[in-house]
């Protein structure tokens, strides 16, 4: 009886022990590149449950809000402004009215803009502190790795763009690149910085200028997908030059102008990608 009863026991501890690796394996990350015109807006689901927000594009944040309240987000862990342009901190101060955010990440640069004062206003009104994003700052979140590789140094405050925030999200086998509006400086300086770079997805710098994504940091990204966040503009976005460096790079890329929101959904070794208009 005894041998048959430490069986079951062994049984029971394997049986436990597999549903939950299982259960654990099965839990899926998601990224939706929100479709919010001429700006950024990027909404992150991690496997624990954890909600984070890149940007939240130029308008009065409506179309961030309503995706989120879509996606049933009840709070925000972390909010991430990549820096001070209006096309990307301009809706935040919407979103912090809607949503509880514990915490808030920015580059340390100020600007004099009223989107950026609104949005300094409503961190204040929050009762947080923001968090400086920058170069080796790790994210406290569980399941997946997410590191600011930019920032890397101190810019003139004329170069709003290569302040931007730049975080690299990792889970699994898979991972993200976001780089805001970062330019040809600081894409040099995060190469020269020998940090991991190379990411499955890259959320293509400036919304396809021509002064972000270069061919050398392309080469030391080696995105398999890409996604060009733009809408209507009178800037020339995206320049046919870095569509054509990614196209000649075989990178399959993504337009929110033309795709609507994206999203990706990976486990740590598969990945989908869904256009929903």
């Amino acid at each position: 009886m005894n041998i048959i009863k430490s069986l079951f026991v062994v049984l029971f501890l394997f049986t436990s022990v597999f549903a939950t690796t299982g259960s654990a394996a099965s839990k899926n990350l998601t990224v939706h590149l929100i479709n919010v015109g001429q700006g950024d807006s990027i909404y992150i689901k991690t496997p624990t449950g954890d909600d984070i927000l890149i940007d939240a594009g130029y308008k009065d944040g409506s179309d961030t809000v309503i995706y989120l309240k879509k996606q049933k987000v009840k709070d925000i862990e972390m909010m991430i402004s990549t820096h001070p342009d209006f096309d990307h901190v301009g809706g935040l101060d919407e979103v912090l009215k809607a949503y509880k955010v514990k915490s808030v990440y920015a580059p340390k640069v100020q600007h004099t803009t009223q989107a950026f004062k609104d949005f300094l206003l409503a961190v204040k009104r929050e009762g947080v502190k923001i968090k400086t994003a920058q170069k080796g700052v790790r994210l406290p979140l569980k399941g997946v790795i997410a590191v600011f590789v930019a920032p890397v140094k101190s810019y003139a405050k004329s170069e709003l763009n290569n302040w931007s925030a730049v975080l690299r999200l990792e889970y699994g086998k898979k991972s993200f690149l976001f780089t805001g509006d970062a330019e040809l400086a600081s894409e040099t300086d995060m190469m020269k910085s020998k940090q991991k770079l190379q990411a499955t997805v890259l959320k293509v710098g400036h919304h396809g200028a021509k002064t972000s994504t270069s061919a050398s940091f392309l080469r030391a990204v080696k995105p398999q997908y890409a996604v060009i966040s733009v809408g209507k503009n009178s800037y020339g976005h995206p320049t046919s030059t870095v569509v054509n460096r990614l196209k000649s790079a075989k990178v399959t890329t993504y337009r929110t102008d033309k795709d609507g929101n994206i999203l990706f959904t990976t486990d740590g070794t598969k990945m989908t990608v869904k256009k929903v208009k």
